[in-house]
């Protein structure tokens, strides 16, 4: 088979798996309740004893009271990140916030927040 032929097809399979995937609902982002964002954290820092869970209003990110400190769960699609809020810098945008972490691994997030939540958020992840 031609070398052109082929990449049709691959390029053409790959296509109509990412339109399908969609189409079914599987590309939507994680909605998390607080014992969702609880247990996203657990699976991530398993050591970690968490006392509080602040849920953002559209359930796609969650920060997490540790004795270590705070940390921050998002959704990324239909699982979840978990990062300890140390190292990063924020970003003020028209939907909420933008962390910028000091890592290779998570280098940012974006977090959709409502104005109060923004400035509740930005005042509990600063102190942290």
């Amino acid at each position: 088979m031609p070398l052109h032929i082929l990449l049709i097809l691959v390029a053409g399979g790959i296509g109509l798996i990412a339109v399908l995937l969609h189409l079914s609902g599987r590309s939507a982002q994680t909605v998390m309740t607080s014992e969702e964002a609880r247990n996203a954290w657990l699976r991530q820092f398993p050591e970690d004893d968490i006392r509080q869970v602040l849920i953002a209003q559209d359930g796609h990110a969650a920060l997490v009271q540790t004795p270590n400190g705070m940390g921050l769960v998002w959704a990324f699609g239909a699982d979840t990140v978990a990062r300890h809020l140390t190292g990063f810098d924020l970003t003020d945008t028209k939907r909420g916030l933008r962390v910028n972490f000091h890592q290779f691994a998570a280098p940012s997030s974006s977090l959709t927040l409502t104005e109060t939540e923004r400035a509740d958020w930005r005042l509990l992840m600063i102190a942290a």
